[in-house]
């Protein structure tokens, strides 16, 4: 049951169709958020106390921060669906996430260095946290040039589905590093569990930017998925009639 359901709702077509119907609204919506969200927190939030305004690159960081780790727990999702269930379009999620989520990561690790420098005096550390999303970043590359080393595209998927799943083991690593090992990063400033230790002037701000930001990079993935999908079903009799 759960398999018909999955296939049902879940066909590359009926994908297309709901991409097209929702796109714009996404896109818009997300624009209008981030836009207003960093306008909010460049020109209007406070000077912090401590780091003074160059704090203010949170609104970036920690964003992208958080988007790289949730595409490839996305990426996980997929693998598991694609190796239980063969359903395709998940594999082909898999391969049009990875290159969004190497470039959040990149833009993750860039302003973070950027913020290391007038709060810690240096732009790297062989810190935990930093480690763990280096090693990231370098999965996402190392999942990428895979995938593209295959001419046989169907045992690439599944080859890939595995290794992402077994890669998965990081994302936790990389959630937990600054309880685990002492780092130069503060624990998460907002969490399910504990009150935001974040003052309310900064803390809006952030989760408008996470929210906006997030919806930027669900429509980056939507377009990377729709050109997987033209390139895997162009031989596909459906997909001549939509182009």
């Amino acid at each position: 049951m759960i398999k018909k359901f999955i296939h049902q709702f879940a066909s590359p077509k009926t994908y297309l169709f709901q991409v097209n119907k929702f796109y714009n609204y996404i896109f818009y919506t997300s624009l209008l958020i981030y836009v207003f969200s960093i306008i909010w927190g460049l020109l209007f939030t406070p000077e912090d106390f401590v780091q003074g305004n160059s704090f203010r690159i949170i609104y970036l960081h920690v964003p992208a921060s958080f988007i790289s780790q949730s595409l490839y727990a996305a990426m996980a999702i997929c693998s598991f669906v694609y190796i239980v269930w063969r359903v395709k379009l998940s594999a082909y999620m898999i391969i049009s996430i990875a290159p969004i989520g190497a470039m959040t990561t990149f833009i993750a690790l860039v302003s973070g260095s950027i913020w290391g420098i007038p709060t810690w005096g240096t732009w790297w550390q062989w810190d935990a946290r930093i480690t763990s999303t280096l090693i990231l970043f370098i999965m996402y590359l190392g999942l990428i040039s895979f995938h593209n080393s295959f001419s046989n595209l169907e045992k690439a998927d599944k080859l890939l589905s595995w290794l992402v799943i077994v890669g998965a083991v990081n994302i936790p690593i990389i959630k937990k590093s600054v309880d685990w090992w002492s780092t130069l990063h503060q624990s998460a400033s907002i969490t399910l569990t504990n009150e935001p230790s974040i003052d309310a002037s900064m803390l809006y701000p952030l989760i408008g930017s996470i929210l906006g930001f997030f919806g930027l990079i669900i429509c980056l993935v939507l377009l990377s998925s729709k050109n997987q999908i033209f390139f895997r079903e162009k031989t596909k009799s459906w997909i001549k009639d939509y182009v």
